[in-house]
Parts: C-alpha cells; sequence; structure tokens
C-alpha cells in the first residue's frame, strides 16, 4: 500500500472517531443518545474476538430462500448464531428467483429488514439518492475485521471503486484474499484423448480441434452450450481485449492509451471476438440453440454424448458426473474443466476479489443496538472465525480439524465432498448456503474444493495475467439516472445484433452500420457523460 493510501484510510477512521467524540460531547441529549445506541454492544472489540452482545438482541434480515436448500426454521445455523452471539435473526424469507425484485421494492417502500445481504456491487448505487441505506464508510471504526482484511489484504484501491458521488460507499462487499476464477469449459477428455487430440489453451486451438471432432463424429456439433452463452461469451472476451456477455456491465472498457472509456461493442476487439463465433457458427462447431436453450437442454446434450463441450464451473461438473453416471456408466467417460483459453490478447484474467455483500437499511442508525449491530455484521462476514463457522458449521457436529486440516464427518455430504453422507450441510443445518458464506482467505476457499478444482484454480493463477482494475465512474444522482436511461436501449440493441452477428443473420461487413446504429441511439452522450464525470472525479 503507498503512503498516500495509508494517510487517506487513516484520515477515514481518525473521522469517524472525530465526529462520535463531538457527538458524545455536545449536550446531556445527545450523550443519552449516543449510550442507546450502543445499548447491547460490546464494550471492548477487535480483531480476533468473538462478538456476543451484552444483551439478547433481535436483528430483522432478509433471507435469499434457494431452492436446493430451502429456509428451515430449526437450522443448526440459527441455534448457533444465537448461541455464539446471543443474537436471534428474524428473516424475511423470500424466494431466490425473486430476491432482487422484492429486495429493491422493500426499499424503496421503506419496509426493508436492517440487514440486507446478497447485493452484488453497483446494485446500491440506485438506493443512495434516497437515504434508505446507510454509508457504511462512515463507521468503519465499528467494524475492525472488516478494516484489518482490507488493509492487510491491500484492497483501499477496490474499495475506492465502490465510492459514490459524495465519497462514501454503501456496501459492505465480499471480500476474497485473491482473484478467484468459476467459470470456463468443460470438456469430454476422453474423447480427446481417444483421438489423440491435445486439450486448447487458446481459442485458436479450441477451433482446431473442434474441427478434428468434427470429421471424426459428424453427427455431433461438438459445442453446445448453456446460460444462453453469456458465460462463454464472457471469459472468452477477456483474451480479446474486451467485454461481452455476463462480464459486459455497462458496457464501457477503459483504454489507458487514451485515459478514456470507450464503448465495448463498438471497438476492433469485439468485431473480432464475433468474428470467431460466427466461423463457429458457420463451420457447424457451435450449436447454434446455445444461445435460446434452456440449461437442461444443453445439460442433457453434453452428458448423453451429444456435444463433448459446455461452459460450466466445479459444482456442474458434479451434476454432469452424476447424470453420466446414470446414462454412461461409471468409469466409461471423463470430463475436467479446463483452463479458460488465451485469445489475440492474451492469457488475461478478469475479476474482482469481491463477492456480493451486505447493505444496511438507514433506519438501523436509530436503533438503541446501532453499535450492535454493526459489530455483529462485522464478527459474522468478516472475521475468520465467521466465515469457517458459515461454511463449514460446528466443530465435532458438521466437520472436524486436524493440524488446520477440515474434513466433513462422515454423515454430512457438501457437493460431492462426501457422496457417502446421508445428510446434507446446507439443506438439513444450513450452512455454506451464500447469504453468510462468502469471502475469505484463499485457504478458506480452497478448503471446500476437490484436488481437481485447486489445481485448476491453481493452474489459472499461474498462467493468467489479471487485468488491472478500471477507473470509477462515480456518478450524481442525476447523472446516474441519465446513464441508466441511455445504456438500457444501448445495450438492448447491441445484445440483439451480437446474436444476429455469431448466427450469421447479420453480415459482419455491416459492423460499423451497427455502430453508427449505436450512435443514433445516443451512444455518444452516454460516453461523454461517463468520461467527463471520470475526469471530473479525477481532478478533484
Amino acid at each position: 500500500m503507498n503512503e498516500c493510501l495509508k494517510k487517506k484510510w487513516t484520515a477515514i477512521c481518525l473521522t469517524a472517531l472525530l465526529l462520535l467524540v463531538i457527538a458524545g460531547c455536545s449536550s446531556t441529549d445527545s450523550d443519552g443518545e449516543e449510550e442507546m445506541n450502543s445499548k447491547g454492544a460490546m464494550e471492548s472489540y477487535n480483531v480476533g474476538d468473538t462478538f456476543k452482545a451484552e444483551e439478547a438482541l433481535e436483528f430483522s434480515m432478509m433471507y435469499s430462500d434457494h431452492p436446493n436448500y430451502p429456509y428451515k426454521e430449526d437450522w443448526l445455523l440459527w441455534e448457533k448464531i444465537e448461541e455464539l452471539t446471543n443474537v436471534t435473526l428474524n428473516p424475511t424469507i423470500i424466494p431466490m428467483s425473486d430476491y432482487t425484485q422484492k429486495r429493491n421494492l422493500l426499499i424503496s417502500s421503506g419496509e426493508s429488514p436492517l440487514i440486507i445481504p446478497k447485493t452484488y456491487p453497483g446494485e446500491e448505487a440506485s438506493f443512495v439518492p434516497s437515504g434508505a441505506i446507510l454509508p457504511v464508510s462512515d463507521y468503519m471504526d465499528k467494524m475492525p475485521h472488516f478494516r484489518d482484511k482490507i488493509e492487510k489484504w491491500e484492497m483501499e484501491d477496490e474499495l475506492e471503486t465502490l465510492q459514490q458521488s459524495d465519497g462514501k460507499f454503501y456496501l459492505l462487499p465480499g471480500l476474497h484474499e485473491n482473484v478467484w476464477p468459476e467459470y470456463t469449459l468443460i470438456v469430454r477428455t476422453d474423447i480427446f484423448e481417444e483421438n489423440n487430440i491435445a486439450l486448447p489453451t487458446t481459442w485458436d486451438e479450441l477451433y482446431e480441434a473442434m474441427k478434428k471432432l468434427k470429421e471424426i463424429y459428424p453427427d455431433v456439433t461438438p459445442f453446445s452450450d448453456r446460460y444462453e452463452f453469456n458465460s462463454t461469451l464472457s471469459i472468452a472476451a477477456t483474451g480479446f481485449g474486451t467485454k461481452a456477455g455476463w462480464g459486459f456491465g455497462n458496457g464501457l472498457t477503459y483504454d489507458k492509451s487514451k485515459d478514456q472509456f470507450v464503448y465495448s461493442a463498438t471497438t476492433d476487439e469485439y468485431k473480432e471476438l464475433l468474428t470467431y463465433f460466427n466461423k463457429l457458427v458457420k463451420e457447424g462447431l457451435l450449436d447454434k440453440e446455445s444461445f435460446t436453450q434452456g440449461d437442461e437442454q444443453a445439460t442433457q446434450k453434453f452428458v448423453s454424448g451429444n456435444s463433448f463441450i459446455i461452459n460450466g464451473n466445479a459444482q456442474d461438473v458434479v451434476t454432469y458426473r452424476t447424470s453420466m453416471d446414470k446414462l454412461l456408466g461409471e468409469g466409461n467417460y471423463s470430463i475436467a474443466k479446463i483452463t479458460v483459453p488465451g485469445g489475440p490478447a492474451g492469457h488475461l484474467m478478469a475479476g474482482s476479489r469481491f463477492e456480493n455483500g451486505v447493505m444496511i437499511s438507514s433506519k438501523a442508525k436509530e436503533s438503541e443496538n446501532f453499535e450492535a449491530l454493526l459489530q455483529f455484521i462485522d464478527w459474522l462476514y468478516y472475521s475468520d472465525e465467521g466465515q469457517e463457522f458459515t461454511k463449514w458449521g460446528v466443530e465435532g457436529t458438521t466437520y472436524t480439524k486436524t493440524d488446520g486440516v477440515r474434513n466433513l464427518v462422515d454423515d454430512v455430504n457438501y457437493n460431492g465432498l462426501n457422496p457417502d453422507g446421508t445428510t446434507d450441510l446446507r439443506v438439513d443445518y444450513g450452512f455454506s448456503g451464500g447469504v453468510f458464506a462468502y469471502g475469505g482467505t484463499t485457504e478458506l476457499l480452497h478448503s471446500m474444493f476437490t484436488e481437481e478444482e485447486i489445481k485448476f484454480q491453481e493452474d489459472m493463477a499461474n498462467i493468467k495475467t489479471p487485468i488491472p482494475l478500471e477507473p470509477l465512474i462515480p456518478y450524481t444522482a442525476e447523472d446516474r439516472e441519465q446513464a441508466t436511461l441511455l445504456s438500457t436501449p444501448l445495450k438492448d440493441y447491441t445484445d440483439q445484433n451480437t446474436l444476429k452477428f455469431i448466427l450469421g443473420e447479420r453480415d459482419l461487413n455491416e459492423f460499423d452500420t451497427f455502430v453508427t446504429e449505436l450512435e443514433g441511439q445516443g451512444l455518444q452522450r452516454y460516453v461523454d457523460l461517463a468520461n467527463q464525470t471520470y475526469q471530473d472525479y479525477k481532478h478533484n
């Protein structure tokens, strides 16, 4: 961390402390209010401490209910949270499929619970102007574990990307020690080996490999994808020097040589990406239905041998193998994740050390237990102890730990880690469910990976160069609204034509015309607004 950043971080903390001192000395009433706001809080709470409220407390929170491990009132998770912290959580249960929409509605109507998890960086911005959520950067002195990880892992630059136009941030993101990739291509390694085809390390090598597969298996389309091709577009775009699919975001890419943002879909790199996948479709190597079929349909093609390549993550590998054991027979096939192929821009890796995080309702500040709430969130989400607890459960009950190595007890299964277990860590106990368990050290992250997945992570780390963070574009409330109004139709039109270009429904010779059409929909105003905001922030 450079000296300037250290001073900046120290200044934030000192300012918060100073404000508390001033508030405490201003009057008897203010002093009384400050005391009430600290009711139930630990008098001394620092890094390494286990939070336990001085009296029994109850906090409301939103809960995203996953259909594969639905909420249970009698989970060991809830029992142990209460036992360890003296806090009872009162969850508002929302189906995962409706979570974003209902979360937004509850916040906008002023009926939100105090703790609002499962919020990805950027999603908090629309709630800032109304004052509905807390500027959590004002209270870093109350969150020692969060602050410790930011400093220890030198994440000040990344945290700055969450700042709004007022210089504050309103989301407590999940924090990972290192960038870790999740999605890549999963291939039938037995088919590759049987036909003496090397596993590809670049997109060009993938093309050559699929050509050979098509010659050998003319009735098979080698690559049939899921996620409406958005995951593959995202991971491929990085190696082509652009953004697409899930990674398209606001549509802007920072051009360091010009110190300005450009619209990703108007660049030569984006055209090169489209040209590559159009070639795959044209030559019958990529299934046209990849862009419209459901995940189950794509999965069925892969597990039945009607395709040899599909996108996915480690959990998908487990799912595919379970189905293929039944269809093809255990030992009659082999599949594996391969490192994300490199592209014309090189072996690059996009990603962030941020994970979805927590917003806090601004109503929390009015609570007499405000400080206790901050301490509770800090311990549960950011302490090593809290992160291990929400991920692995209770030592001796759901896992054992010997010489620092954790293992599920014989009767507990998690995502194929202990397939003979008759109970499930998520379904039956409530741990590792995602509402709490995200972020932490790389050691903790890897502790629940198979050896195969750890090797994939290590290979990616050794081969790939992480892309530098892009500068911040901290819109004012008015400018953000304008940017959203401009960007939404631009992205819709980009998505439509990306599909047309790849499928050959629109000739790539019309790419320049496509750019002109975007300009007719306010492209320049959108890019100018972003660059003006960036330059103003940079100079100020």
